[in-house]
């Protein structure tokens, strides 16, 4: 090329620095065309409802894609749960109240503008939505909104909450149906079950008479051996969902415990398989009970989710006499006269009550027997069916002391563990003697000397009497 008509087109081109600077500017306008899209489309979730923001984006597909292959914006569906239910003449809906309950346990004061606060007979604060508002729940990753509506009779209560809407994507419908709302039923009820307060019910020639029950014991500070823990736990785990399973074998949803061992640790045991359900206890005494259609009356009466508790069985429909018990060689005495139910009741009239034509009377029961002697229980009781798990109630072992130091001391080593845990396995004692010898002082070292100082002479007097038998 003609050197003349390079220079030419070389002056005619822009500078290298020219374009750069053009390049930079264009960068620059399309990230501020970026983030002023990002904080449009943050601004439009926060402030558009669901329903603005769906049309939005049909519209946006629309325009893009010139009005091909256009994407309809999916169907939506409502639920409306009124709080008086028309179909029981105006009684209250459960399932309003179980929605509202759980509604509360998800609102996000942090999130929510609007929100109304009180509190309960406990002192808690419980927070709830007021008529007109709305919030968003996800379930399995599913969106569900609900608005509160103040519409409709009232029945005399000052709420003006009377109904809930439940809305969500028409496709989800099912899972609404089958799992969503009964998740908020059984969350629900699991609060109401925590909250409330267990009441305990003696029988009285009769009737039911009730007081309110708040033993600490807990599966945490019972003193038994882990393994046996958590076997128990497990057993009432898989009871208690096992509703389904129990109607489709044609069995009553019930469960039998039989106790047994020396005394010790058994009302303890009973009363953390309450604390751990929350179940109300029935305590049975078959001498105040005159026939068995009292017994009938008595039984039928409980209410559901309850724990029937019958105490040392071995004293009732025994055909051994208290004289021969003793000539038997026990240490302690396993009857007394005052436990004996009067003649009319029988054995058969209780077995009705647990596997016979009473069972159906109420779901979701324990029965609990204990005995300190289960070789004398008259072999029907034990049969499988009736009572399902066999619960020893031994003596004190190494775990269950470890349990009681942590209870009482908040200690779980200590330099005088090493001689109690080999005095332990060589006498038998009871949780009960154990704790005793812990209350005599608050001072850990003080009571845990005390402690083996007592299993020495347990010690020592065993060794004697076995040398007197030899």
């Amino acid at each position: 090329m003609d050197p003349s008509k390079s220079k030419a087109v070389a002056a005619s081109l822009p500078s290298y620095g020219k374009v750069l600077e053009t390049y930079k500017k264009a960068a620059a306008t399309a990230a501020t065309v970026t983030a002023y899209a990002v904080l449009a489309r943050g601004m439009a979730r926060e402030l558009l409802p669901d329903e603005l923001r769906e049309a939005a984006r049909w519209a946006a597909d629309f325009l893009l894609r010139g009005g091909a292959k256009l994407r309809a914006p999916p169907q939506r569906r409502s639920f409306v749960i009124k709080r008086f239910d028309q179909e029981s003449r105006g009684g209250d809906n459960g399932l309003f109240a179980d929605a509202r309950a759980y509604l509360a346990t998800r609102i996000d004061p942090h999130a929510t503008t609007r929100v109304c606060i009180a509190h309960d007979g406990g002192g808690r604060h419980v927070l709830s939505l007021e008529a007109g508002d709305r919030m968003t729940d996800v379930f399995e990753g599913v969106k569900f909104t609900w608005m509160t509506g103040g519409q409709g009779q009232t029945n005399g209560s000052n709420d003006p909450v009377t109904s809930l809407e439940l809305t969500f994507d028409a496709e989800h419908t099912d899972m609404a149906l089958k799992r969503y709302i009964p998740f908020i039923a059984a969350t629900a009820e699991a609060a109401r079950r925590r909250e409330r307060t267990l009441k305990i019910f003696s029988s009285d020639y009769g009737s039911w008479r009730g007081s309110s029950y708040h033993h600490p014991a807990t599966f945490d500070t019972l003193a038994m051996a882990l393994d046996h823990k958590r076997s128990i736990i497990a057993d009432l785990d898989r009871f208690l969902k096992s509703k389904d399973y129990y109607r489709r074998i044609g069995k009553a949803w019930k469960r039998g415990y039989l106790l047994y061992g020396p005394r010790t640790g058994k009302t303890s045991l009973v009363t953390a398989m309450a604390c751990y359900r929350r179940f109300n206890l029935y305590d049975l005494d078959l001498s105040k009970v005159d026939s068995n259609s009292s017994l009938q009356r008595l039984l039928t009466s409980m209410s559901n989710k309850c724990i029937l508790v019958i105490e040392d069985i071995d004293c009732c429909f025994s055909a051994t006499s208290r004289g021969d018990l003793e000539k038997s060689g026990d240490d302690e005495d396993p009857s007394d006269a005052s436990h004996d139910p009067p003649p009319s009741i029988t054995l058969s009239g209780l077995l009705n009550f647990i596997d016979g034509l009473w069972s159906t009377s109420g779901e979701e029961r324990i029965i609990v027997f204990t005995t300190n002697y289960k070789d004398h229980l008259d072999p029907a009781l034990l049969r499988p069916g009736r009572m399902d798990m066999h619960v020893y109630m031994g003596y004190c072992g190494w775990e269950a002391f470890k349990t009681l130091a942590l209870n009482y001391f908040l200690v779980d080593d200590h330099v005088l563990f090493p001689e109690i845990q080999e005095l332990l396995s060589a006498v038998e004692v009871t949780p009960a003697e154990v704790s005793e010898m812990l209350l005599r002082s608050e001072d850990v070292d003080v009571a845990l000397q005390g402690l083996k100082e007592f299993l020495e002479e347990k010690k020592q007097g065993k060794q004697t009497g076995d040398a007197g038998k030899a």
